[in-house]
């Protein structure tokens, strides 16, 4: 404490924090602590449980019926039929068994118990266990937000966005591997989160764990994760750090055999302009709704459309960093987050990127929009939770000094409520035709009815002399491959 004399009276100047504590002051808003949760009684937690499980599966019903035409649980699609299930019969529990450059724990570990079933009814494991993975991720991020969103309804409507994401029917709804994109969604809130019980910590730590063991993207959080543990001194709240940081390590062995032998992603990176292209014409265009951005194609044009959105996001986006310093450094940072991953990840495959034109019912790589979107939209409604906020505490004040001259709510807070309520409503709006649209990917890339491998395989394994059969894969996986028939359960 520093003291003068002024006057005779002996005045203290308050100490001044090292820099290192101030820092990590500004940071800790990004790790809000949730408010206390009321204690319930027995009856009343078994309620509540009952009442997550149930929203679980409603969420997982709806994400089976954005599926047009041939449904998810009738065929397998894409990497489930041949990397997944097929190895799986070939070469049992090698759930680290590398594929495309990594490992993918989650989607083997899938493929390895649908073996276990009667053949007929593997896609409907495959299919499920993807609706249901990514429909606990929205109840997740329910949990997860609290310590940003205070309103349960706000958060309920950002668990909700997850599951009725307006890109996910063309790439990552109803199957295995998609199922890790949907969990880097959650993951994101993950890394935000302080859970107060042990079963929210378990939960946090074996969802980082699994995410980083299914898909390297999950290496990008290594910023936020370490700003984490420059801000945070408990070891308890770590336990997310531990997981992805066991996840990174499985997938370390993989990544260091790709670059001594020459087929790193870094050897084949794409241009950074092309990355810039995709995230303002595949990720800002179509993140308020998939069908709003091509009504808005149909009369400004592809760069006119994103003109249009990207100048709207930009606007409402700047007025909450003005008007609510309270939301600045979380919607900074998931828009920054958004961006850098987005940037990264396109860079490195290449062909995403510089992919043919996306058309209304073909998008490539549309999976590598889903968390960019996902943070544009976390960013709206931590805005809008902030506005609700301040528009309740303006209430307050006003009943506090009835009968003095009305208070009125500042011209900024006004404009920035008013806002983020109305990208609220249109991101909500376009959930409707959102919902179900045909996707010419995923008709080519699906095996087609499943009976009609049923029969195929029976037929193959009945007439074998080897007690094996030669399986290929679906146009987008040729390579041939060699099953025992012992292992199929007809």
């Amino acid at each position: 404490m520093v003291t003068r004399v002024s006057g005779g009276a002996a005045q203290g100047a308050p100490e001044r924090k090292p820099a290192d504590q101030r820092i990590r002051g500004l940071l800790g808003a990004l790790f809000p602590l949730p408010a206390d949760a009321a204690k319930r009684a027995g009856g009343r937690r078994r309620t509540v449980a009952g009442l997550q499980i149930a929203a679980v599966i409603l969420g997982a019903g709806l994400l089976l019926l954005r599926i047009p035409g041939l449904p998810p649980w009738d065929s397998l699609y894409l990497d489930d039929y041949g990397t997944f299930f097929v190895r799986a019969l070939e070469h049992p529990w090698q759930l680290f068994s590398p594929q495309h450059g990594y490992v993918q724990v989650l989607p083997h570990v899938i493929a390895q118990l649908a073996t276990y079933v009667p053949l007929a009814q593997v896609p409907v494991v495959f299919a499920v266990s993807g609706a249901a993975i990514a429909s606990a991720c929205g109840l997740y991020v329910f949990h997860a937000s609290a310590g940003h969103i205070r309103s349960a309804w706000l958060r309920a409507l950002l668990g909700l966005a997850i599951v009725l994401s307006p890109v996910a029917p063309l790439e990552i709804a109803d199957n295995t591997l998609g199922a890790p994109w949907y969990m880097l969604l959650a993951l994101f809130w993950a890394v935000l989160w302080r859970p107060r019980t042990r079963t929210g910590t378990a939960v946090t730590a074996l969802l980082a764990l699994a995410t980083a063991a299914s898909t390297t993207i999950a290496v990008l959080f290594a910023p936020l994760l370490a700003i984490r543990l420059f801000v945070l001194r408990r070891p308890r709240d770590h336990a997310v750090t531990a997981g992805w940081l066991a996840g990174c390590l499985a997938q370390l062995p993989v990544v260091l055999s790709n670059a001594s032998g020459g087929h790193s992603p870094l050897d084949n990176a794409s241009v950074s302009g092309m990355s810039l292209s995709f995230y303002g014409h595949d990720v800002v265009l179509p993140s308020l709704g998939w069908h709003l951005s091509w009504w808005l194609q149909s009369f400004a044009g592809r760069d006119g459309a994103t003109v249009i959105v990207a100048t709207v996001l930009g606007l409402v986006f700047a007025a909450i960093l003005i008007a609510q310093p309270g939301s600045r450094l979380f919607v900074a940072v998931a828009l920054l987050a958004g961006f850098g991953i987005t940037f990264f990840s396109t860079t490195l495959v290449a062909y995403v990127s510089t992919s043919p034109p996306v058309t209304a019912s073909r998008e490539f790589g549309a999976r590598y929009t889903a968390l960019p979107i996902f943070l544009i939209e976390s960013a709206i409604i931590v805005g809008a939770d902030r506005a609700l906020r301040q528009w309740r505490q303006w209430k307050r004040t006003r009943q506090e000094h009835a009968g003095r001259p009305a208070r009125t709510l500042p011209a900024p807070a006004l404009l920035t409520t008013a806002a983020v309520m109305a990208l609220v409503t249109i991101m909500v709006v376009s959930w409707v035709p959102d919902f179900r649209y045909q996707n010419a990917i995923r008709i080519d890339y699906t095996t087609g009815p499943w009976q009609k491998i049923v029969a195929m395989w029976r037929q193959d394994c009945a007439i074998s002399r080897t007690g094996e059969i030669d399986v290929r894969a679906i146009r987008a996986i040729p390579r041939p491959q060699v099953i025992p028939c012992h292992r199929v359960r007809f």
